[in-house]
């Protein structure tokens, strides 16, 4: 029996991906923003990161989740949004961070957003579980947000804790790979993150004219082609390969992990080889949730856009919360 079974109408892996993304599916959830605080997240070495605070208002919480969410996102993105709405109800505090470059926090940094930059993510989350030290704290990532999420795991230690456990929903394992995927085979998706990303980086050059010139990397047609220049003007990787092998997960990342994390995953998404998850079978502390379908970052049980990962997350925490 599979362990998440939608509708049969909600099972196509492109319905369950562009699903995601579709703020109908907070319709009457978008209170949130009302109730949130926004916090200035110290990332180290000079770096601020952004984020929303949102507490409990009459009870104590459960505990602190902190929510990463993908490339191009942000901590409006819909998926962000229905799983802060998600984990407030159910009495917990939640905290949602933008990456670098993400969100209205363009201006807080001059340097250029990358996968690779994962010390300051790293120091902003162990500010943000700082912020309620007697809770019990928990990370959330998804797509690329998935990938540091693992990432944070692996670095995190026993020795000095601070998160109880991680979960990341449809990470990008290899990013060299899902970048040729979204490239080759998707149209729809590529011309959708073509523009995020072209307007995000229209966003940097008007507010650091003096520093950046995108001219060159607007007139390009694909993923590939601007990582490419971006990697080469902009950053100091050796190329593109150099670049992505910075934040490639293979099986010795976790040879030292001693935090628990899941990964929730499906066999069916369209931007992620299954091959990939395959290959961490068996890693210490980490639990693989691989289900036959669920579409990249999707996991809709029906249309009444209730989510399965959601669901999953939450029992998984309450089962290893002690007492």
């Amino acid at each position: 029996m599979l362990k998440y079974n939608p509708k049969p109408w909600v099972r196509n892996p492109h319905v369950q991906t562009i699903l995601s993304s579709l703020r109908i599916r907070n319709i009457r959830k978008n209170s949130i923003h009302d109730v949130s605080r926004e916090v200035i997240v110290d990332g180290g070495k000079g770096v601020r990161l952004l984020g929303y605070l949102t507490k409990q208002e009459t009870q104590p919480a459960r505990g602190l989740i902190t929510l990463i969410h993908g490339w191009e996102g942000s901590s409006s993105s819909a998926y962000i949004v229905s799983a802060a709405h998600y984990f407030l109800k159910r009495g917990f505090d939640v905290f949602r961070l933008n990456l670098r470059d993400h969100g209205p926090s363009h201006h807080l940094n001059e340097g250029l957003f990358h996968g690779a930059r994962l010390e300051e993510v790293f120091t902003a989350v162990r500010h943000i579980a700082g912020l309620a030290p007697q809770l019990p704290c928990y990370l959330v990532g998804y797509s690329l947000g998935g990938n540091f999420a693992l990432r944070i795991a692996c670095m995190h230690d026993r020795a000095d804790p601070f998160l109880t456990e991680a979960f990341a929903v449809s990470p990008v394992l290899d990013p060299y790979k899902s970048t040729e995927a979204l490239d080759r085979n998707y149209a729809l998706y590529r011309n959708y993150f073509l523009h995020k990303w072209k307007r995000s980086l229209r966003r940097k050059e008007r507010l650091f004219p003096d520093k950046y010139d995108f001219a060159r990397l607007l007139d390009l047609k694909s993923c590939m082609a601007m990582t490419d220049v971006m990697v080469a003007d902009y950053t100091e990787f050796e190329d593109t390969r150099d670049y992505f092998g910075r934040y490639t997960l293979n099986r010795g990342w976790f040879e030292n992990l001693s935090l628990p994390v899941t990964v929730i995953a499906a066999s069916d998404d369209p931007l992620i080889e299954k091959n990939d998850f395959a290959r961490l079978e068996g890693c210490p502390h980490l639990t693989l949730n691989i289900e036959r379908y669920g579409g990249h970052c999707g996991f809709f049980s029906d249309l009444s856009f209730r989510c399965w990962a959601e669901e999953e997350i939450e029992k998984i925490m309450e089962k290893g919360s002690p007492g």
